[in-house]
């Protein structure tokens, strides 16, 4: 698996490349065959927070995960150990769903297509006096049903997720409440 490792506000030294690359092959165990699309790795650090966000995208999934801490090796090993609970929870849900539906087939004619998702920026700040969007985003939408849109918005660790319901074939929104449950936004 090739990883793209960029830093902002931090010079990426050969020892933490090295650091990056030897945690992150960690993850080929999951896989029968290496991933052959690349990975992205941003390093930052913010007012000594040191920041790392890995995005991994897969036919059907978006793996991503971020971490912060006062150490940049810390934050490394959080956001590898965070992606590997990431793919064990969605090979436990790919499982419980073939034995549910009995067959591989329907599952592959049903989700044939690569997923879209949005990733957000939680650092984005808006102004009260000044609205202006700063980044716009762009992705297909996979059709899924409601369970499996919330277990994207969770693996993508979002409060919200958009998804083409499988069912309607309309755009729904999946959310996280307050309480901890989900809610899920339907057009009438």
């Amino acid at each position: 698996m090739q990883f793209s490792i960029r830093g902002q506000q931090i010079d990426v030294t050969d020892a933490l490349k090295d650091y990056v690359d030897k945690k992150l092959s960690r993850l080929e165990k999951y896989f029968d065959a290496p991933p052959t699309s690349e990975g992205y790795v941003t390093l930052n650090v913010i007012r000594g927070l040191h920041t790392v966000e890995v995005t991994i995208p897969l036919p059907g999934v978006m793996l991503r995960a971020e971490d912060r801490s006062d150490d940049m090796y810390a934050s490394i090993d959080a956001v590898v150990d965070k992606l590997e609970r990431q793919i064990r929870k969605h090979k436990t849900k790919l499982n419980r769903k073939f034995r549910q539906e009995g067959s591989l087939k329907t599952l592959f004619v049903e989700n044939g297509s690569a997923a879209g998702v949005v990733a957000l920026d939680h650092e984005e700040e808006t102004d009260d006096d000044e609205l202006e969007v700063v980044r716009t985003k762009r992705f297909t939408m996979k059709p899924m049903d409601v369970e499996e849109a919330i277990l994207q918005m969770n693996m993508i660790g979002h409060d919200f997720f958009v998804f083409t319901n499988i069912e309607s074939q309309e755009v729904n929104v999946v959310y996280k409440r307050d309480d901890g449950k989900y809610g899920l936004i339907e057009r009438d």
